[in-house]
């Protein structure tokens, strides 16, 4: 069996990933020593390629746990599913680069906004989700993410708040303050944020670029930098 590390340093995830996915369920160690070191075998290994191949198709976590949680999941048709995916990612990307590839040659006077389309990929990945959707787990998942929808507003305006701050000392009692409102804000929308769950996710929120964006659109450059840092400062007290 593999250490924490050693999946590290074999699949190129963080060991800060690791533990995350830990934390929230998606990867579990199927065993952990009384050192509390985690171990992992083959069928975690494969769990994981799953979940990295998953995430390369822009599917969020929890969508991925329920899918993979699945009673009828079947790790042959998922992969099928999975390459069918990634073919029409590379279709589409190949697409934009002939258009680019196009106006780099001809000028930039070239207008085509049809090529920015991806609903044939959106399609299918609703496909994917209705075949492992028939699940309580991906119900619950889904009943709440539209509960859920009223409270992005509210999260986000938490890393504007983080923005107007970012030139302060991270270690600031006012900066520390909001990182507690935001750890307690997604306690009580989302799922329990641990210490060791919030500092994954300072580190998600840089080394993710969807998220960094996301962030420092809210906040102003630099916000999700400013976040991250504040959150170690919190998690090291």
């Amino acid at each position: 069996m593999l250490t924490v590390k050693d999946v590290s340093k074999l699949t190129g995830v963080s060991v800060r990933t690791l533990h995350y996915y830990d934390a929230i369920g998606l990867l579990k160690p199927p065993k952990v020593t009384e050192a509390g070191y985690r171990l992992y075998d083959g069928a975690a290994l494969s769990r994981l390629q799953n979940i990295l191949l998953f995430r390369e198709l822009q599917f969020p976590l929890k969508e991925i746990k329920s899918i993979l949680d699945s009673s009828d999941f079947n790790p042959k048709e998922a992969i099928a599913q999975q390459i069918e995916l990634l073919e029409l990612q590379y279709k589409h990307i190949g697409e934009l680069i002939s258009f680019a590839r196009e106006i780099q040659n001809n000028g930039g006077n070239k207008m085509n906004f049809d090529i920015f389309n991806n609903d044939e990929l959106e399609q299918y990945k609703e496909e994917v989700r209705e075949r492992w959707g028939n699940t309580r787990a991906f119900k619950e998942y889904k009943q709440r993410n539209v509960s859920q929808s009223g409270s992005v507003n509210e999260f986000m305006s938490l890393f504007s708040d983080f923005g107007e701050m970012r030139n302060t000392d991270p270690a600031e009692k006012s900066v520390q303050d909001k990182v507690r409102a935001l750890q307690s804000f997604i306690t009580e929308n989302f799922y329990t944020c641990t210490d060791e769950i919030l500092m994954g996710l300072g580190e998600m929120y840089v080394s993710d670029e969807r998220f960094k964006q996301n962030i420092d659109s809210a906040g102003g450059e630099g916000t999700a930098e400013f976040v991250k840092q504040a959150i170690a400062c919190y998690c090291e007290k």
